[in-house]
């Protein structure tokens, strides 16, 4: 980020940088605090995300009305802007991540009665941590705003795609074997979208930060790997 002669202007910029990287550690923690709530039953972790929801909704309204004030005063050009606007994007996408984490946590409740298999705990698990890695890794390419390592972070979402469809498969499996099932699966089914999901808001960053770095979009179409539109059911 280049130093501009009014020192205040700086400030501005810093201020929504530093409340984007705010942004990105509470959304994280609500993801990972929500699958936890969802393996283990734990209502009151789950009563806590959402709660934590407000926090991002605020931060991304802060966000928001200080871009806005910045581009009126500043008339911002060229990479400023892109910074400017980025922030927004972004903003949007972690306030998104920070809804779906509390969307899987207010399923808590519906599944805890039944519990969850423990396979199907895993797979959760697993989708969970890779979905994670990829926002923790957007977020510190935000840092460093290398467009190269934002690039092959976009072109990783499959990867989650792939584990997502072996789970919708796993669950439909399960619903078939005992009709008991369907409730507690099928809120299943709505918190691996959620977390599927959330892998897209991380791609949808590392687009951002390649457009705030370059001024370009990135080449070609994002990779997808998500088939359970072909299974015969709805996928989200």
């Amino acid at each position: 980020m280049a130093s501009h002669i009014v020192s205040a202007y700086d400030d501005e910029l810093k201020y929504l940088s530093r409340r984007i990287s705010e942004m990105g550690g509470i959304s994280e923690q609500m993801v990972a605090e929500s699958v936890r709530a969802l393996v283990h039953s734990d209502t009151g972790l789950a009563q806590k995300v959402i709660s934590d929801d407000v926090i991002l909704d605020d931060a991304e309204r802060q966000i928001n009305e200080k871009a806005i004030v910045t581009i009126a005063k500043r008339q911002p050009m060229a990479s400023d802007l892109r910074e400017i606007m980025g922030s927004i994007r972004i903003a949007a996408d972690l306030e998104r991540v920070g809804d779906l984490a509390k969307n899987t946590a207010k399923r808590v409740t519906s599944v805890a009665g039944s519990g969850v298999p423990r396979q199907l705990a895993r797979g959760l698990e697993h989708l969970a941590e890779l979905a994670l890695t990829q926002l923790k890794e957007v977020l510190d390419v935000y840092a460093s705003r290398l467009p190269e390592k934002a690039k092959s972070i976009r072109e990783r979402d499959d990867e989650i795609d792939a584990i997502y469809t072996s789970l919708f498969r796993e669950l439909l499996t399960y619903m078939m074997e005992d009709p008991r099932n369907i409730t507690p699966c099928t809120h299943l089914l709505f918190c691996a979208k959620n977390i599927e999901r959330i892998g897209d808001h991380a791609t949808n960053i590392a687009e951002t930060i390649y457009y705030m770095a370059t001024g370009a979009q990135p080449e070609g179409e994002r990779p997808k790997d998500d088939t359970t539109a072909s299974l015969g059911a709805i996928a989200g």
